[in-house]
């Protein structure tokens, strides 16, 4: 690092030897000619990228022949260039790497800037972090050529460092990157681990017997959480909870670590292997084949928490991993259209396969929450690089710590 002296600008501090300009003082904002509706197909040739599908996968297509009539006659990103949204959620990015494809006039633009002044990599974060001046266009937000040439921004003269204070975080986002695709691949092992084992496919070492289809009411009682709402939790309160909603944002199938608190001494206190079911949705109902068991007494639920408390021996871990394989036959346990309401009562009418015994429950239990340990780790990881990665932005591109 080297030592750096300060000079006051309008967007605060900034290195003496950085500059300040507008992005019209360093190029140009472009946009590819207009492709009519007409013009376009289901498939095709040249994928053609509206605002909708910018940045995931094409839906329409316009021939080789038009691509390369326009292409040749009007403005078109040359490769490296930085494509940016400039309608609906306003400054998502793409590096546009020379592939054939094409790109919605007004709604996706780009700078065609001078690389001797500003390096395209550079270009690529700053849009991370710039402040754009947006108007409402009607029906979406709207970013304004104009206001996008207005657009200010600071950064050091100095090209070698640009390209220093990219790579470096380049190399995080790398990181990042081969952590996400280690996640995805486990939870792919995972997804054919639950397909083989929770329907007896494939039987572990050491267990035999036939799997037994049974009512779940069988396994469990129903009662109901109380009490409770979002309002009532508190970040020092005495008592651990979990509020229905949580089942589907914040607890996985099995739950050790409860992660709210309340100072209100109400809810349905859990005992160690209870089962729990969000009690209602505002989607299709499909996502309420989603349990979770957990493993802590003493935990206050809330309402519309749906509890499958035990009568006689399982390992609730195994029946929270099996539930989401049962989507078509909850669905007539659901009511409702607005709010799409479980009827947990009724649901214990419902048959599963489970294996003859606890212990070949608990064992598959065993292995898919070790994957799941395995995931949570590269997770928490990948977490880490992420906040290093904006802690390492909020430095680098203000000029509070400098490349060497």
């Amino acid at each position: 690092m080297i030592e750096t002296k300060f000079k006051n600008t309008e967007l605060g501090p900034i290195p003496e030897d950085w500059d300040i300009m507008t992005l019209g003082d360093i190029g140009e904002v472009k946009m590819c000619k207009r492709v009519m509706k007409s013009q376009t197909s289901e498939k095709g040739d040249v994928p053609f990228y509206k605002i909708s599908t910018f940045g995931n996968k094409a839906d329409a297509f316009i021939s080789h022949e038009l691509y390369a009539h326009l292409k040749h006659n009007f403005s078109f990103p040359k490769q490296g260039a930085i494509l940016l949204s400039a309608a609906g959620t306003i400054g998502r990015t793409v590096i546009y790497n020379g592939e054939d494809a094409f790109f919605q006039d007004s709604n996706i633009v780009w700078l065609d800037n001078d690389e001797s002044i500003l390096n395209n990599t550079y270009l690529f974060l700053y849009y991370s972090i710039a402040q754009w001046v947006t108007e409402n266009g009607g029906i979406v937000n709207r970013l304004y050529n104009e206001s996008i040439r207005n657009t200010r921004i600071f950064f050091p003269k100095n090209k070698d460092e640009q390209i220093k204070i990219y790579d470096a975080i380049h190399e995080v986002d790398a990181l990042i990157s081969s952590l996400d695709k280690q996640i995805a691949k486990k939870r792919l092992i995972k997804q054919g681990a639950m397909q083989q084992l929770l329907t007896g496919k494939t039987r572990l070492e050491g267990f035999v017997g036939k799997w037994k289809n049974i009512a779940l009411s069988e396994l469990y009682k129903c009662q109901k959480g109380k009490g409770l709402n979002k309002e009532k939790l508190s970040d020092d309160g005495l008592y651990p909870c979990i509020l229905y909603g949580e089942l589907f944002t914040k607890y996985a199938e099995v739950i050790t670590n409860v992660v709210s608190h309340t100072s209100y001494n109400e809810g349905e206190p859990s005992i160690d292997n209870d089962l729990l079911l969000p009690g209602s949705t505002t989607t299709n109902g499909l996502d309420l084949a989603k349990a979770s068991a957990i493993m802590q007494d003493n935990v206050l639920l809330g309402g519309d928490v749906i509890i499958y408390r035990p009568k006689v021996e399982v390992d609730s871990r195994f029946i929270a991993y099996a539930i989401p394989l049962y989507k078509e036959k909850i669905l007539p346990y659901t009511q409702g259209i607005t709010i799409i309401h479980l009827k947990g009562n009724s649901m214990l009418e419902m048959t599963i396969n489970i294996p003859p015994t606890k212990e070949e429950q608990t064992a598959i239990a065993n292995i898919l929450s070790d994957m799941d340990a395995e995931i949570s780790a590269l997770e928490a990881k990948r977490d880490k690089y992420q906040k290093i990665k904006q802690g390492m932005m909020d430095k680098l591109l203000t000029g509070k710590i400098r490349l060497v």
